[in-house]
């Protein structure tokens, strides 16, 4: 079977968010064009991840190139999207591995989205050649969102996917873990509840 690659070259909208409440929420990355919607499910610390390494490619390639890329050094208000998720929300995949690239003659940033992989194996060694060939396997490996997008919507996206990370629980003052609204077990406070 061949793999299946959801390409979306330009999208209209590609956005991270979030489906549930604080605590339960399920993180996605949405790309849509036209009528066709794929959703990816991943994991908030790859979303942060991703946004945080976007960020930084992009400030990369506007000090490599003297300011004369199209790469704003903020994210425009013009391009901003801070709507919902386009519902229904359908999984395609749950994500495993994603990479970035610069492509510096059209002047977009690809992002790519992997399928979680489960790889058998009984040592090692056997666990390293697996993963070697499924990177050498492009014909048949597994489910992939490409996205490429302009630097305007690369910089608008790691502003929200960042906005839809910080939204979640805050954080305890002293441990740094997430407040239930129940309360919080802290264990800097040795084991005794704090209040939301």
């Amino acid at each position: 079977m061949s793999r299946q690659v959801f390409l979306y070259d330009p999208p209209d909208r590609f956005v991270a968010g979030t489906v549930g409440l604080p605590g339960r929420r399920t993180f996605f990355l949405q790309a849509s064009a036209g009528p066709r919607v794929t959703s990816v499910a991943l994991e908030k610390t790859q979303v942060a991840a991703l946004a945080e390494r976007m960020d930084e490619l992009l400030d990369e390639v506007v000090r490599r190139s003297g300011g004369s890329a199209s790469v704003p050094a903020v994210a425009p208000v013009e391009v901003a999207d801070t709507g919902p998720l386009e519902s229904p929300v359908e999984e395609e995949f749950r994500v495993g591995t994603m990479a970035l690239a610069w492509d510096g003659e059209e002047q977009r940033m690809i992002v790519e989205a992997q399928a979680l992989v489960e790889l058998d194996a009984d040592s090692d060694e056997d666990l390293a050649a697996a993963e070697e060939r499924l990177l050498q396997d492009d014909e048949n490996g597994p489910p992939m969102l490409r996205v490429r997008l302009t630097g305007a919507q690369a910089r608008a996206f790691a502003k929200r996917a960042l906005d839809v990370v910080n939204a979640g629980r805050p954080p305890c003052p002293l441990c740094s873990l997430p407040l239930d609204p129940e309360g919080h077990v802290c264990p800097r406070q040795n084991g005794y509840r704090r209040g939301a």
